[in-house]
């Protein structure tokens, strides 16, 4: 070390504002040196250097200062990651308790919804079911006729026409003069077939014309003359049950119309009686030939679907029924069943065994028809097999949660993992209506937005 007095004297000798010096190690004063005011001196360091060569000693203690400076830095940076690590610089953090081992793999939430069960049967598109035009029998027709063997049977008496084959000779029935073409539609008041060159329309109604009306007779066959007269236009008469003189006059008019002879006047075959309009699929008879027998088929004139449904399903359906139906496109329509069959009688062993059939027809069905009100949305199929989508049961405004977020309770029942802030726990529910994967649910604490566990 320099003595206290050498200091002194060094001190007073040469130091000069704004230098620096190192006394002991690490310490820096103020002092002078050869390299002018600001250099960094080293003092004393070991009691043997020469106070006065204070330039080389300077240069030989700058690394040491620079080293330490380095270390400094590096601890500093070393604690800053140790912060941040730690979260205390403000770096996001892990939340544990998703993280937790107990909790279910996913989440979802409990909905507000309206639920529709549905099942989804096979059925075929077409026209629905074919009727038959027969020739009318021969007795007492003087011009052709002819009766929808879709329409009721009724027993040969009063001038009716049969349902079966005429078997009068081709002189007496006439001589068929045209025929419609297959596809045609035809409705109230067209001619259905001609005879004699005499057209015989078609008619809407329930009941054939098995007798002749005119002016006296009353029933429910001249109701239905009068209705199609009057919607055809002809007037001057009142709708009811009886022939009536105005009644007369305007069956004139329509003769006159149709080119037929004016005998106000109607015969049993001198209409067609149907239910509605109709479409021809197909002919029998042919202009030239003798009217008698089979003289077409035809079909309603909208296209329908029908299903064939397992009786297991019987409590599904009734009139009024929604449906969803699928076209081999992929494209859809909206149906109503509007008609709902009698189950078939099963066949018995022997008679499956005879005719060859599997055992599924053993199996008793339901015969169900459902109308498409947009026929549009049929395209151009004129027959085609489709999905049929019938819509069972509709729950509104109920809660639903995944199916699979149900839970099996070991004592029976169902419960879900309801998840909260503060971790998971088990709640019971009572289940309601399944549909398109989901299931309705209540019970306590069970709330729309609640937040349950359900597999990934």
């Amino acid at each position: 070390m320099t003595p206290p007095d050498e200091t002194d004297e060094l001190h007073r000798a040469g130091t000069s504002a704004g230098a620096l010096e190192l006394h002991e190690p690490g310490e820096v004063v103020s002092g002078t040196s050869a390299e002018g005011p600001g250099a960094l001196v080293a003092a004393g360091g070991d009691g043997d250097g020469d106070s006065t060569e204070t330039s080389s000693p300077a240069r030989r203690r700058r690394r040491p200062l620079r080293t330490s400076l380095l270390v400094v830095v590096a601890i500093a940076v070393a604690a800053a990651a140790g912060l941040a690590a730690t979260g205390a610089l403000g770096g996001d953090s892990t939340d544990s308790a998703s993280a937790a081992p107990s909790g279910p793999p996913a989440t979802t939430k409990v909905k507000r919804t309206t639920l529709s069960s549905t099942e989804t049967v096979d059925g075929n598109l077409g026209y629905g079911d074919t009727s038959t035009v027969q020739a009318p029998a021969s007795s007492g027709s003087e011009s052709g006729g002819g009766s929808d063997s879709g329409q009721s049977a009724q027993s040969p008496q009063s001038g009716q026409a049969s349902q079966g084959d005429s078997s009068g000779d081709s002189g007496s029935a006439g001589i068929v003069t045209w025929m419609p073409s297959e596809g045609d539609t035809i409705k109230r008041g067209d001619a259905v077939y001609s005879v004699d060159q005499q057209k015989v329309p078609l008619l809407y109604g329930s009941t054939p014309f098995y007798r002749t009306l005119q002016s006296g007779v009353e029933g429910d066959d001249v109701e239905i003359l009068e209705k199609n007269l009057s919607k055809l236009g002809y007037d001057g008469f009142t709708v009811d049950e009886e022939f009536t003189s105005g009644t007369a006059e305007a069956v004139q008019e329509w003769q006159d119309d149709l080119g037929r002879e004016e005998t106000g006047t109607v015969k049993s075959g001198d209409a067609v009686i149907a239910d509605g309009a109709r479409r021809v699929a197909d002919t029998k008879a042919s202009p030239g030939g003798a009217l008698s027998g089979e003289l077409l088929s035809w079909t309603a004139t909208e296209r329908v679907i029908t299903v064939d449904l397992d009786v297991e399903y019987e409590d599904s359906v009734k009139k009024g029924t929604k449906a969803s139906i699928t076209l081999p496109d992929n494209s859809s329509a909206e149906a109503e069943v509007t008609d709902v069959g009698t189950p078939t009688t099963p066949k018995s062993d022997s008679e499956s065994s005879d005719s060859g059939e599997s055992e599924d027809s053993d199996t008793p069905t339901l015969p169900v028809e459902l109308k498409v009100d947009d026929q549009k949305k049929l395209g151009n199929y004129q027959a085609a097999s489709v999905d049929v989508e019938l819509k069972d049961e509709t729950r509104e405004n109920v809660l639903a949660v995944p199916i699979n977020a149900l839970v099996a309770e070991g004592g029976g029942g169902y419960a879900v993992e309801v998840v909260t802030s503060k971790g998971s726990e088990y709640r019971p529910v009572k289940v309601g209506l399944f549909a398109n994967s989901l299931v309705e649910v209540s019970g306590k604490g069970i709330t729309e937005g609640l937040v349950v566990g359900v597999p990934k």
